[in-house]
């Protein structure tokens, strides 16, 4: 039992990412399809029953002073958003601590205009959700954007939650 118990958590320090001077362990079936000039980590996330694409959680780092304000983010987030009618969508914002990094949460649904369609021209798909946090550390933000249709969003809120609860300084 106890090598298991070493074994698990050996594997999760490898599973680990960084970026910025925080590093985060991605929650269990989550694998990075890899990294960008701008993205830290990709997560694909297959699409839930009723659903018929996926969706994908992003981790960004620009940079120290890079990438915008927390408030400036939120905003662009939330304005990629309308409920029915084509209102200005409404968003859930929280602030929160996870191992002393400031963490600013964002949750807003309807239909998504934050994507595009061919030849680069805007693309609106409905019922959509967007959980959102943007992680303050040492080395610049964090910004972590987990976009697709709702049901798959909600299938899969708990292991967005395990990937923010995991953000720690790296101690580089």
């Amino acid at each position: 039992m106890r090598s298991c118990l070493l074994l698990l958590c050996c594997s999760a320090a490898l599973l680990a990412q960084s970026a910025g001077g925080l590093k985060w362990t991605p929650p269990l079936g989550w694998k990075s399809s890899g990294s960008t000039s701008m993205r830290a980590a990709t997560y694909p996330v297959a699409p839930s029953a009723g659903d018929k694409e996926g969706a994908e959680c992003a981790v960004y780092f620009f940079g120290a002073g890079q990438g915008g304000t927390v408030q400036a983010n939120l905003d662009r987030w939330q304005g990629q958003f309308k409920a029915p009618g084509g209102k200005p969508a409404t968003a859930k914002i929280a602030k929160a601590a996870v191992h002393g990094l400031p963490v600013t949460t964002i949750d807003v649904s309807g239909d998504y205009s934050g994507m595009t369609g061919p030849a680069g021209a805007p693309a609106s798909a409905p019922s959509y959700r967007l959980l959102g946090a943007i992680v303050e550390g040492p080395g610049g933000n964090i910004f972590i954007k987990f976009a697709g249709p709702a049901k798959t969003i909600a299938a899969n809120q708990a292991k967005f939650q395990q990937l923010l609860d995991s953000f720690e300084k790296s101690g580089k």
